[in-house]
């Protein structure tokens, strides 16, 4: 949570800064400014909002593998079937929250907003659709153990562990590119914030 308070002040500082540094009135709500940063960062803000959810998501699906996998070691087809179909449910009630956070950023960038801050909305935009497919690859792994699973059937079940496998390390690669943009992004807003402290 104080994550997410330090966060909007950073996008908020970003703005700002961006706004004061373009040599347009220091004032957003001006009349005579065309600069609509400031807006934006109040869309960004609540697009966090999402993000808060999806980051809840995301600690809620680490335990959900662990289970997942204890259940496979023993051969456990109900339970296997019974874990993968909640993770299928975690994640379809995440990918709203992802696509309207999306959405929110898309129209952020669609504002007349200075180059700092669009090049910060890009960097977030790319973590969330990384996060996006990430979600979908670990989706699909859990549809297919839920679908598919059967200890019974030796070579099937073999084929279906070494598919969630797969997916899952696509999932933790993506989530780790993810990781990467969003952190950029967050530089880029530091070094604002340390820019407009040494003016």
């Amino acid at each position: 949570m104080a994550n997410s308070l330090v966060k909007c002040l950073l996008i908020t500082l970003l703005a700002m800064t961006s706004c004061k540094s373009s040599g347009r009135s220091e004032s957003p709500t001006s009349i005579f400014s065309s600069d609509e940063t400031a807006e934006a960062a109040k869309i960004v803000a609540s697009a966090n909002d999402d993000l808060t959810k999806i980051k809840v998501l995301y600690k809620d699906n680490e335990n959900k593998r662990e289970d997942l996998k204890k259940a496979m070691e023993v051969d456990n087809a109900e339970q296997v079937k019974k874990i993968a179909d909640e993770v299928v449910d975690l994640i379809n009630s995440g990918f709203d929250s992802a696509q309207s956070a999306i959405e929110k950023i898309e129209k952020a960038q669609d504002m007349k907003v200075n180059d700092d801050y669009r090049e910060y909305l890009r960097l977030k935009e790319e973590s969330l659709k990384h996060e996006l497919d990430a979600f979908e690859n670990y989706r699909q792994a859990a549809r297919t153990l839920r679908d598919n699973y059967d200890p019974k059937n030796a070579a099937q079940r073999d084929k279906v562990k070494e598919d969630f496998k797969k997916r899952v390390e696509n999932y933790r690669k993506l989530m780790e590119q993810a990781r990467d943009y969003s952190n950029q992004a967050n530089e880029l807003a530091k070094d604002a914030l340390r820019k407009q402290q040494s003016q």
